[in-house]
């Protein structure tokens, strides 16, 4: 490829870009958008490197840029509902503008793109999971002998859980993961909860959110699940912790059950060895009452 090539693909790429790049993260997805004519490129490794030589330079002019994760099938929808011609660069700009208020994106600061894209991809993952979970929660609608709204009384119970085990748990760095088993896939959220010498739990709003309602999606549908949290303090090792989810609540889980969890292969049943300077603990009893039994 010339300079001039060079050149002239950056520019086509310029016109493109509303402070927010909307990247197509892979092959498929970049396949996919070859199919219109205004979209002039023809690999997609080319692509990524011409979109990291373009960050690079907005970088060096001192303008902020933001990655989004481009889904030609959005782009589509996208286009038929506002009435707009799929194939001109003009649209995809549109849509690249939505994109950068409600989709997920990460800010470009200096890190390679190769980095970028799999904390792009698990942004995405995080939004679909919430939303996910969300609407499952929505649609449960009403109990049916007392009228209470029940993903609103999960979700309630599922922040008072969460208050629970954080007041209950030693003091370090906590990281805990919540899952809950599909169909159609398994849910995952994640939630750290930094050590705070003052004894103040500080938590990212959007995290925990999204843990609390994926704890409340288990809770009130019954499928199997569980929350495993890992407490990290200075001159200790790191102790695990585990609850099984159960009806309305969570049981916790006895050390030895926590150790066969951490070391067993998922895939194959086999034994992994544990990791050193581990302990796997038996969980604290959360203590709260488990709330009112709710009937579909």
């Amino acid at each position: 490829m010339t300079h001039t090539d060079q050149r002239t693909m950056r520019r086509v790429l310029r016109r493109e870009i509303a402070g927010t790049i909307g990247l197509l993260a892979d092959e498929h997805d970049f396949r996919t958008m070859r199919r219109y004519r205004s979209f002039t490129f023809d690999d997609h490794t080319t692509y990524l490197k011409q979109v990291e030589g373009l960050l690079r330079t907005r970088s060096l002019q001192g303008a902020h840029t933001t990655l989004a994760l481009f889904d030609p099938e959005e782009y589509a929808d996208f286009c038929a509902r506002k009435g707009l011609d799929p194939d001109t660069p003009a649209s995809r700009t549109r849509f690249t503008a939505e994109l950068a208020a409600t989709g997920p994106s990460v800010p470009y600061e200096g890190q390679p793109l190769t980095d970028l894209l799999p904390t792009l991809v698990d942004e995405a993952v995080r939004q679909a999971t919430w939303e996910y979970a969300t609407t499952l929660l929505a649609r449960l609608g009403p109990c049916a002998s007392c009228g209470e709204d029940l993903g609103r009384a999960a979700l309630a119970r599922a922040s008072q859980l969460l208050v629970r085990i954080l007041d209950t748990a030693p003091p370090g760095d906590r990281h805990l993961v919540c899952s809950v088993s599909g169909p159609p896939d398994t849910l995952v959220a994640v939630l750290h909860a930094p050590d705070d010498t003052t004894g103040r739990v500080d938590l990212d709003d959007t995290e925990a959110l999204e843990f609390t309602t994926v704890l409340a999606a288990g809770i009130a549908t019954d499928r199997p699940g569980g929350l495993v949290m890992r407490t990290t303090a200075p001159g200790a090792p790191d102790r695990v912790h585990g609850w099984r989810l159960r009806a309305h609540g969570l049981e916790p889980l006895t050390a030895g059950e926590v150790f066969d969890a951490y070391c067993t292969d998922i895939e194959t049943g086999d034994l992994i060895s544990p990791e050193s300077n581990v302990d796997y603990c038996q969980a604290p009893p959360l203590g709260e009452d488990p709330g009112p039994d709710h009937h579909h």
